[in-house]
């Protein structure tokens, strides 16, 4: 399900009030839908067009309309050579459905949704990253509920969400505590059911992001998993992916083009206006006080972008093979047969030219 953006349009850019009728599904029975036997196709070769015909359009997937704030903030999207229309999902699986129904042409999300993407068999390769940092996913613990180490999550209720970044994590914290998933409890939910759910005693763990981690500390007697102990089960990584018949299309693929560009120079502006964007995205849009907007954007670290390139194939590829090894994906996919590589090129450019990092300054 979506809600539309309330977000004024800029010069050339502008969101949609009402975009697309499809199913209100947030979770996918994959396995129920997953097509084993249509191939996931090629990666596109040659050049990417670089020219945007007049009246192109890309139809943009947001989650907490976070892209399309940081690309208004930081005024990326008045420079748009094409129209923009934006819809707000919560989580990957609703996307997915999107995709499906060819009423979405890109979409920012987490690291989760493209392999559930290819075991579904939709065709929607990766054409940019972000990565924030690895700690900024929590592990919250309900009130009175005796959890402060991994091994503490024997018997316990944990939110869990098919195709949702929170998916692997909270599939490698059970792994790293030594246990099986038959040793715990998964409970299955929407994504945006997860804080009201463990704040409430519904669960006793969710894995939550910001501006969520905020929001449930207000509750008295709520407590977090240290980061100690939860190191390595997050990749902070978040994706721009796109249906494969958009990044064949000369206009839109030079629309996309032009996307992953500001999608880069966007968030590097949110590393340089730190105040501002707190302000103007997590009190003003997401409803947090000054003091919490302060703390999230300290927590969330620095953004940087990641080469498409064989290294980060590899760690897609590693948190395929941790769901696969928890035996929660349905059939064995190739990280690589989701990717567009040739979307190396613009990042690499935006961010030489805007100053930003492709890796951490501590790794």
């Amino acid at each position: 399900m979506y809600r539309p953006s309330t977000f004024p349009s800029g010069r050339r850019g502008r969101a949609t009030a009402a975009l697309l009728t499809v199913a209100a599904v947030a979770t996918l029975g994959l396995a129920g839908c997953a097509n084993d036997d249509k191939p996931v196709g090629p990666t596109a070769g040659g050049p990417l067009p670089t020219e945007v015909p007049a009246g192109t359009t890309l139809v943009v997937a947001d989650q907490s309309e976070r892209l399309q704030s940081a690309l208004r903030i930081s005024g990326e999207l008045d420079k748009f050579p094409f129209k923009v229309e934006f819809a707000n999902f919560v989580g990957g699986p609703a996307i997915l459905e999107a995709f499906r129904a060819g009423a979405a042409d890109v979409a920012q999300v987490g690291d989760v949704p493209p392999i559930h993407a290819l075991v579904a068999g939709q065709d929607v390769p990766i054409v940019a990253a972000y990565q924030t940092s690895t700690t900024a996913l929590k592990l919250a613990v309900a009130p009175g509920k005796p959890v402060t180490t991994l091994a503490d999550l024997k018997g316990k209720k944990i939110a869990y969400a098919e195709g949702t970044a929170q998916q692997a994590a909270v599939l490698r914290a059970i792994d790293k505590a030594g246990l099986k998933t038959s040793d715990v409890q998964l409970v299955r939910l929407q994504l945006a059911e997860f804080l009201d759910a463990v704040r409430t005693g519904q669960v006793d763990v969710a894995p939550l992001i910001e501006p969520n981690v905020t929001r449930f500390l207000r509750t008295p007697g709520t407590t977090l998993l240290p980061d100690s102990e939860t190191a390595g089960i997050y990749s902070g990584l978040a994706y721009l992916y796109a249906r494969r018949a958009i990044v064949q299309d000369p206009a839109k693929a030079a629309a996309t083009r032009a996307l992953v560009t500001a999608f880069v120079q966007a968030y590097q502006w949110a590393n340089t206006h730190p105040e501002e964007w707190a302000s103007q995205y997590y009190v003003e849009n997401q409803k947090v006080s000054a003091d919490d907007a302060e703390r999230i954007v300290d927590s969330v670290g620095t953004y940087v972008f990641p080469h498409l390139d064989q290294q980060l194939v590899d760690r897609q590829q590693d948190t395929i093979d941790a769901i696969a090894k928890a035996g929660e994906l349905p059939k064995k996919v190739q990280a690589g047969n989701g990717f567009d590589l040739r979307f190396d090129a613009p990042i690499s450019q935006a961010v030489s030219a805007s100053g930003a990092r492709f890796e951490p300054k501590e790794r």
